[in-house]
């Protein structure tokens, strides 16, 4: 393995290689097609395959096939294979001098952000969920990269056609969770697949983070539902995952198992994946 990490190290000193990693590895465990790693990178079909071929030779990334799809996702057991050798050569055993995050906060409520783009429907059906199922536990956000101006009216209806109230929601962007000012998270979810692909500025104490996309709740009446179920079922799919992580030992857990935990969860199928 030794032999190999230069040539790691090498391919991800290249600027765009490395931007094309980063995204890979927000949206783990997600394998994204071709197309949509472009469009996100803004980069010519023929440059993100000379890319992707160069990240694939070295093990950090793999690719698969869905019927005429290529996919592709970061090869995490290698990642954390070079992460591990690095920290264990550089720190000489002393993990207290590379440690790549401090520890969550060991008392009182954690606080828990959901981004999405607009922070109109997903994100803010995700905050009150969590406000309702564990608002003695955690503390609920919700923000958008890109909010809209007022929160979806079906979004509404279907919180209050499932029994939660839906008292002080409103659109905000995540800036107003940044600075020394804003509360600090310990857990940042993103719930729609464009928020995950922006690159988002670095959040005070490095909470731990979470891809949980679901598809835009309009985009399901394409599929065959009502504008009605489309929102019941990306509630559904909203609890259940939220359900799974309220269910976690957060305090006895460390880092790593809990990242493996939330990692889990996003491959939760969705009740309309049949």
């Amino acid at each position: 393995m030794e032999k190999m990490i230069p040539d790691r190290l090498a391919i991800l000193g290249h600027p765009a290689r490395l931007a094309l990693f980063r995204l890979l590895m927000r949206r783990y465990p997600d394998r994204l097609p071709a197309g949509e790693i472009a469009g996100a990178l803004d980069l010519k079909a023929s440059t993100l395959s000379t890319y992707l071929s160069s990240l694939m030779q070295v093990g950090l990334v793999t690719q698969q096939r869905a019927g005429t799809s290529l996919m592709y996702s970061v090869d995490m057991e290698t990642v954390r294979q070079t992460f591990d050798y690095l920290l264990v050569d550089c720190c000489r055993g002393r993990p207290e001098m590379c440690a790549p995050a401090p520890a969550l906060q060991t008392s009182g409520k954690r606080s828990v952000l959901f981004l999405c783009t607009g922070n109109s429907a997903r994100s803010i059906m995700a905050e009150a969920i969590l406000r309702g199922m564990a608002g003695d536990r955690f503390k609920a956000y919700s923000a958008g990269t890109h909010p809209r101006d007022s929160v979806n009216p079906i979004a509404l209806r279907t919180l209050e056609a499932n029994g939660i109230e839906p008292i002080g929601l409103s659109p905000k962007h995540m800036d107003a969770f940044q600075g020394h000012m804003a509360p600090q998270m310990d857990f940042v979810f993103t719930v729609c697949n464009q928020a995950a692909n922006e690159e988002c500025p670095k959040w005070e104490g490095q909470p731990i983070s979470g891809h949980w996309g679901l598809p835009d709740p309009s985009s399901l009446v394409a599929s065959g539902f009502s504008i009605e179920d489309a929102y019941q079922h990306t509630y559904r799919a909203l609890r259940q995952r939220i359900a799974a992580f309220v269910q976690l030992q957060v305090d006895s857990l460390d880092r790593i198992a809990l990242q493996s935990a939330i990692d889990s969860i996003a491959r939760m199928p969705k009740d309309y994946d049949a």
